[in-house]
C-alpha cells in the first residue's frame, strides 16, 4: 500500500468529518454520554476494523474515544486504507 501525499489527505479529509493530519496519521476525537456508549463505539469500530483487515491506534478516557490511523506496512504513513477506516468509523459514529 502506497502512502498518500499531503494533498491527497487533505483532499480526503474534506470528505470526512473533523479529522486532521498530524505527525503523519489522521486522527478525531468523539465524545459520548457516558463510559457504556463510548465501549460500545469501540466494539462496533473494532469488527469494522478487524473486518477491512486494519486496526486504529486508539485511547479511552471515561466518555471519549480518541482515535488515530496509519498504516504499519506503509512506514506508518496514511494510505487509502486509513481512508477508507476513517469513513466506516464516521458511519458507526453517526449511528450512536
Amino acid at each position: 500500500m502506497e502512502p498518500l501525499t499531503k494533498e491527497e489527505i487533505e483532499s480526503h479529509l474534506k470528505e470526512l468529518s473533523n479529522w486532521s493530519f498530524k505527525d503523519d496519521q489522521i486522527g478525531k476525537d468523539f465524545s459520548f454520554d457516558n463510559f457504556k456508549d463510548a465501549l460500545a463505539f469501540m466494539v462496533k469500530v473494532g469488527f469494522e476494523a478487524e473486518d477491512l483487515g486494519h486496526h486504529p491506534n486508539w485511547s479511552n478516557v471515561y466518555n471519549s474515544v480518541s482515535i488515530q490511523l496509519n498504516t504499519h506496512d506503509a512506514d506508518n504513513k496514511v494510505t487509502k486504507k486509513d481512508i477508507q477506516l476513517a469513513k466506516a468509523i464516521d458511519k458507526i459514529y453517526k449511528k450512536n
